[in-house]
């Protein structure tokens, strides 16, 4: 007997944004661009229409400088960043940010103020700890050295000055961006191509990727959602039309998340979160954010903030939220 596997469900945007077809040339070739950023890979999908005269390598080594910009201001590994120079500041001193950072702070000082502290972008001095930035622990630390760096810890110590891009430092307080930074790449990515005439493509980091226009053959940019190795679970494949997707989960590199409120890795039953958004920053917070919260709490979120996101459980079940559910 020959099993066929599941057709996939489909999942398309609610509403047609009429401006991505702009610019759109049925004739265009796809050009495939990659290299590497933030420890992980990027990979470009481009439609680049001949009357924009642009050369393949040029656009490469733009979206490469790009990418640089953003990790010398944001990385936790890199001493020399503005991040890692804010986490050295004096208590009581006050930073400048660049624009790519201050944007950043600004969503997730956001995010976390939404999801009470689910996501946390003040929790570097616990991240360090647990030996999941440039420094490894050799072994789980001792609950009272969990409760000193909490006690230094924390977005609601942050003062963040939008109006000038001002963020204070209360003294001791790592930052710790990565679980939004790669999102805000792949938006930043995706922009600086819009500046470059290319309006329809597929970028892709680290398996965040953003979809804008369509591809030359009049299809959007399809990408399935990523799911756990073992588990029985219909394909979910969406229409990336003008629209973003993130997935967080421990089932690659085990349990790597830290619920920011505990200061211990959050495992309870759900095992991976994909979120759709416009913008693949928020996708990116908010599926950190749905990871660390147990189920019931996730669900919650996702239904106030309606945000359509796909949580699977360890046993194999699978929730889909009713923002998700109205693109299937």
């Amino acid at each position: 007997m020959i099993e066929t596997a599941p057709a996939p469900r489909i999942a398309v945007p609610v509403e047609i944004d009429a401006a991505a077809l702009r610019g759109f040339d049925p004739a265009a070739p796809v050009c495939t661009l990659s290299g590497e950023t933030m420890g992980t890979t990027w990979q470009v999908q481009a439609a680049l229409p001949e009357r924009l005269g642009l050369a393949t390598d040029d656009v490469k080594t733009r979206i490469q400088a790009r990418l640089n910009a953003i990790v010398g201001e944001m990385s936790h590994w890199d001493e020399a960043s503005n991040l890692c120079r804010f986490n050295r500041a004096n208590a009581g001193s006050a930073t400048q940010l660049p624009t790519d950072f201050a944007q950043v702070i600004a969503c997730a000082l956001n995010v976390a103020r939404e999801s009470d502290g689910a996501f946390d972008p003040a929790q570097g001095q616990l991240t360090d700890l647990w030996g999941l930035g440039p420094n490894p622990a050799p072994a789980e630390p001792e609950a009272t050295a969990i409760a000193e760096a909490q006690s230094v810890s924390g977005w609601r110590k942050l003062a963040f000055d939008p109006s000038t891009s001002a963020l204070h430092q209360p003294g001791g307080l790592w930052l710790d961006l990565s679980g939004i930074a790669k999102g805000y790449a792949v938006d930043a990515v995706a922009d600086l191509l819009g500046t470059l005439g290319i309006s329809h493509a597929l970028v892709e980091i680290g398996g965040e990727c953003t979809g804008r226009g369509m591809r030359p053959d009049g299809d959007p940019w399809w990408v399935d959602l990523e799911s756990p190795p073992g588990l029985s679970l219909s394909p979910l494949r969406v229409a990336l039309h003008q629209l973003s997707v993130a997935t967080s989960g421990d089932y690659l590199r085990g349990a790597h998340t830290l619920d920011p409120r505990t200061g211990w890795p959050a495992i309870h039953g759900t095992t991976a979160v994909s979120v759709l958004h416009r913008h693949c920053m928020e996708a990116d917070a908010w599926a950190t954010a749905l990871g660390v919260v147990k189920l019931p709490e996730a669900q919650a979120l996702a239904i106030r903030h309606d945000l359509a996101a796909r949580i699977v459980l360890r046993s194999g079940a699978e929730w889909l939220s009713p923002a998700l559910r109205a693109m299937l």
